[in-house]
């Protein structure tokens, strides 16, 4: 048996010992049958009171196999640190109704001079208990009893078929239903990014509307979002990991066993509830299993980038439970004009947020740069600059004084196979033309972004890297590149460099030089007019 160091015996000792009798137990904190998965979530509670005062010393939930050792660490607390009004004292006599743990007391508390007796009832604790219990039976359940299994069960059907690889959130699917007050549910499936999985289940056409306005607008701050959120009418089913994966990339990797969806509902007057009364949950049951027998039925019709027009008609049995009806009919039907009407909603925002460049972005290209790639705003001496000219392969511009302490240059370093590729696909596009750095935001994390851009002889922009707008370091090497592009009157350079595995990995010396452009550094409004300006 674990005992007190010495050191914590002789503490406790000095504490006042008072003359009061306390109770204490551990109990389930709910006396009424419950599913196991509820039970293991409330836990038990121990309590320990000062009968003699009638006052709470300590109290802690824990969970239902946690060992004897976690009701004496509540004991240490209520001696030392009790709850108020109480006073940090050590009891005279200590009671309880389980022999098991008289018995483990008796042992631990050996040196403590407390008397631990046993006690068929406990008067005051199981008042309290029996307060508990009251508030904790009369809680609502996230889903009707009735309803629960039936739910579930179609939560995972749908997660089995995965609507998010072929549907994306704009493309909008209507379900007419036209009973328990509702009349047609717009459905927008989330998951194709990655990021969450789930199903809403727009009340109007109007709310979903309106939310998505609102998001793709991208000038909101982050409490003008939340409002926005909870200004939705709409029901939901939402896909998490059930524990112990907050870090997981992507849902999708876990097993079915490991998933565990939520249900819930939002409203403009009530704000977001994770809990479904009857008549919504028999309007999600019929929902999904329309869904899934229309994603079973039509999968097929979506695996090309379009979105075509399709309805059916389903006739869907109502689950058991309800007694006033065995099944309902449901049409179910496509939006596609819907779908491109949101579309070009999201197209009009991100054309605010890349501003001037908007018409050439459509068209940007990401399959220059390879992404393992190590990427640098720096400077390069007028020294160094005339070593390259003599050494690697260049491309000159006459233009150029020297003035400042170099030529600004973008630096990528990746492996010589890659770097090889890089060049060759440069010159092959007629050279480099300019590099741009331009504005940019992400609708969907709010985040806001330093474009670089490489546009090359045939006009083509290529990404060469994603900057962090509060990203401290890239604040600071962007300013000194504007300064130093400021010097040498819109000069600078593109170095291509290999050895990214090697010692000189993120710090590639002259040696690994490839190749060197010289350009012009332009404005996004500049850029599609530009000239060449190489040799």
């Amino acid at each position: 048996m674990t005992t007190f160091n010495r050191s914590t015996s002789r503490r406790l000792k000095k504490l006042n010992q008072i003359p009061s009798i306390w109770e204490g137990d551990r109990r389930p904190l709910s006396s009424s049958p419950s599913t196991s998965h509820e039970s293991e979530a409330r836990g038990e509670c121990i309590l320990w009171v000062d009968g003699s005062q009638g006052i709470v010393r300590g109290m802690d939930v824990v969970p239902k196999d946690t060992g004897p050792e976690a009701i004496v660490r509540t004991l240490m607390r209520a001696m030392e640190n009790p709850h108020n009004p109480a006073k940090p004292a050590r009891p005279q006599k200590i009671v309880v109704k389980d022999r098991e743990i008289q018995f483990y007391l008796r042992g631990v508390l050996q040196d403590l001079d407390i008397n631990i007796d046993y006690a068929p009832e406990l008067p005051l604790i199981d008042e309290l208990f029996r307060g508990f219990a009251e508030v904790l039976d009369n809680q609502i359940p996230d889903l009707p009893p009735q309803y629960a299994q039936n739910l579930r069960e179609k939560a995972f059907a749908i997660w089995q078929a995965a609507p998010w690889e072929f549907l994306e959130e704009q493309q909008i699917i209507s379900i007419e239903l036209n009973q328990w007050d509702v009349g047609t549910l717009y459905v927008s499936i989330m998951g194709m990014l990655g990021m969450e999985y789930g199903i809403l289940l727009y009340r109007s056409e109007e709310s979903l509307r309106q939310f998505r306005s609102t998001v793709l607008r991208g000038d909101e701050s982050q409490e003008d979002l939340e409002e926005a959120f909870l200004k939705q009418d709409c029901l939901f089913l939402t896909f998490e990991a059930m524990e112990g994966d907050d870090e997981l990339e992507d849902l999708a990797s876990l097993p079915l066993s490991a998933i565990e969806p939520t249900f819930g509902n939002i409203h403009p007057l009530e704000g977001l509830r994770s809990v479904l009364y009857d008549e919504e949950a028999l309007v999600v049951s019929v929902a999904l299993e329309a869904l899934q027998r229309f994603f079973r039925d039509q999968r097929s019709q979506f695996n090309s980038d379009s979105f075509p027009e399709i309805t059916r008609r389903y006739r869907i049995p109502v689950p058991q439970g309800n007694e006033s009806m065995k099944s309902v009919n449901v049409s179910l039907a496509t939006m596609p004009q819907l779908a491109d009407e949101l579309e070009a909603m999201a197209d009009l925002a991100t054309e605010d947020e890349f501003g001037v460049l908007m018409p050439m972005l459509h068209s940007l290209r990401d399959d220059l740069i390879p992404e393992d790639s190590f990427l640098s705003l720096g400077v390069v001496s007028w020294e160094m600059l005339e070593y390259l000219h003599k050494t690697v392969k260049c491309q000159k511009v006459k233009q150029i004084k020297p003035a400042g302490d170099g030529l600004p240059v973008i630096l990528i370093q990746t492996s010589r196979p890659k770097g090889k590729t890089i060049i060759e696909k440069i010159e092959q596009a007629g050279g480099l033309k300019a590099i741009c750095f331009n504005p940019g935001a992400d609708p969907l994390d709010g985040e806001s972004y330093d474009l670089g851009l490489l546009q090359t002889g045939n006009d083509e922009l290529f990404l060469f890297g994603e900057f962090l707008e509060a990203d401290p370091v890239h604040v600071e090497a962007r300013k000194k590149w504007n300064q130093r592009c400021k010097k040498t009157k819109g000069y600078c350079g593109l170095i291509i460099a290999r050895g990214l595995t090697g010692a000189s990995g993120g710090n590639p010396q002259l040696r690994d030089m490839m190749a060197l452009f010289e350009v012009r550094s332009l404005a996004p409004e500049d850029l599609k007019g530009s000239e060449g300006v190489k040799e």
